[in-house]
């Protein structure tokens, strides 16, 4: 098990896109994300991340249950670049947050975030805005029980 720590993370810029829609949606999301990136010549200045604004269990079974989920994808760029389509360019905000990693399966990391927001609760801190999700690997490149998902949740 990963350990959980408090980091700063700062203001990062990217092209991304927001839509509503199924959880299955963020794959396809982030390839039309990553389609900007290289027809816009962004530079890639890490991995992709989805933001998630549902912050407990029954807020994403809801939104699992009504394919509604507020979904937003992103590609951390070195440079701006012009607007694409739904494809925006713009600054995920900085600041302090809780920190683990997730190793396995995407569909396998509820309990991962469960310790998580034990962990935030146990220190008197609480969720102050979307949580982050950044794909360290590629799922088609390593085995399932290989996929590193770093996860960020502000905290104040």
């Amino acid at each position: 098990m990963d350990e959980i720590e408090l980091v700063d993370l700062p203001a990062q810029a990217v092209l991304g896109i927001r839509r509503k829609g199924p959880y299955s949606l963020i794959p396809v999301l982030l390839g039309e994300v990553y389609e900007a990136v290289m027809k816009r010549g962004a530079i890639p200045a890490g991995p992709p991340v989805y933001l998630s604004r549902e912050t407990s269990r029954e807020e994403a079974l809801a939104c699992q249950e009504s394919g509604e989920a507020d979904l937003e994808v992103a590609w951390a760029v070195a440079n701006r670049v012009k607007d694409m389509g739904e494809v925006r360019y713009y600054e995920l905000p900085g600041g302090q947050f809780a920190k683990t990693v997730h190793r396995g399966p995407y569909d396998a990391c509820e309990a991962t975030y469960v310790r998580l927001f034990e962990w935030i609760v146990a220190n008197g801190l609480a969720v102050t805005g979307p949580i982050r999700e950044y794909y360290l690997n590629n799922p088609c490149e390593v085995a399932s029980e290989e996929i590193l998902t770093e996860i960020y949740a502000p905290v104040g």
